[in-house]
């Protein structure tokens, strides 16, 4: 298979990218489209068989479900139920922050196939931002299921040209708008209502909208997602869930002190920074085969989001044996960049 970029830096390239997409979509084909976050490999959500190209273009296993992403909120019946006993909150969350990078896991309607939920009775869905993404999915008319546009477990694309790396011949067609610009997947929550009234939003996927966005509408829990008392990990609830995930082929381990960190020697390696700052501890512990920095100097959390997994694909290209990564701060937008360091370390 032949696969496409279709710019969409002009009016007229815009109408003709968005035409070609719906048509493959009609046609039950998957394309990559931008959204706020990262790009998305989209299928039409309630086709079983454009469900399936998804799943085969990136390797995924079936067990991972799918997020699924919306024309308008009203057709939110379409794909999910809203118990009443948190409809209060879903509405007021939906006016607040859609469309826009926050993911609501919902029970699933009878008519969404159970492939993009991998079974699971439950829903992951959102509305997305992007103004291509949105002519695309308002012209096409119905819900899209759209995870990244990337191989199983690995970077999340950022730009046309990452996609076109990882399904060059898997895919038709890839709608090109420039770097993403939120950089990160969106935030995922579950609602979970309490006899108190203010309900608890557990956090299962850290994304752009952080904890203290979300704090004046509910008490905030994190998700454990970490190994039982024998040792299994729960199968995942959301996209992003697995203990390794977001991973360049190069190993990348997170050295969150800098004197744990013993280089080999004859071992070449690289640093992803956090802001470059030889005060950090990291820029003097070895020659470096190559430093990238998040951000540079000013260590502005937005920013080294919006770089991250640019930074990361960069650093797996040049053909290191062992990417070094710094930790970010624990706070705002650092909670979701830790999180998805440690599930691309391998140690």
């Amino acid at each position: 298979m032949d696969t496409f970029i279709a710019p969409t830096d002009r009016a007229d390239l815009l109408r003709a990218a968005v035409s070609q997409a719906v048509e493959f979509l009609r046609e039950g084909e998957a394309v990559a489209l931008p959204t706020e976050t990262v790009y998305g490999l989209a299928a039409d959500a309630l086709n079983p068989a454009a469900v399936a190209r998804i799943f085969e273009a990136k390797e995924r296993p079936s067990f991972d479900p799918l997020i699924v992403h919306l024309p308008h909120r009203k057709r939110l019946a379409d794909v999910a139920l809203v118990p009443p006993d948190i409809a209060e909150t879903v509405a007021t969350l939906i006016d607040t922050f859609w469309p826009g990078p926050l993911t609501l896991v919902l029970p699933k309607a009878p008519a969404l196939p159970d492939a993009v939920t991998g079974g699971l009775p439950t829903v992951a869905v959102r509305m997305s931002s992007h103004p291509v993404f949105k002519a695309v999915v308002t012209s096409f008319g119905g819900p899209l299921a759209a995870p990244s546009a990337n191989r199983f477990g690995r970077i999340s694309p950022t730009s046309a040209a990452a996609v076109m790396k990882e399904l060059e011949g898997r895919i038709p067609l890839i709608l090109d708008a420039g770097a993403c610009p939120e950089g990160i997947e969106s935030t995922i929550i579950r609602i979970i209502p309490t006899p108190q009234g203010k309900p608890i939003f557990r956090i299962l996927r850290a994304g752009p909208l952080t904890k203290e966005d979300l704090q004046p509408y509910g008490k905030i829990e994190w998700a454990n997602g970490q190994p039982d008392k024998k040792g299994q990990i729960p199968p995942p609830e959301v996209p992003g869930q697995l203990p390794h995930h977001y991973a360049p082929t190069t190993p990348l381990r997170l050295v969150e002190n800098p004197q744990d960190f013993h280089p080999e020697p004859g071992k070449r390696y690289a640093l992803l920074s956090y802001r470059g700052d030889a005060e950090d501890g990291f820029l003097d512990l070895t020659e470096w085969d190559h430093v990238l920095v998040l951000s540079p100097g000013s260590g502005k959390l937005p920013e080294a989001a919006l770089r991250f997994f640019h930074c990361l694909r960069s650093l797996d290209e040049l053909g290191v044996d062992e990417i070094i990564a710094e930790p970010v701060p624990l706070r705002g937008l650092g909670m979701a960049l830790m999180e998805r360091l440690r599930r691309a370390s391998r140690y």
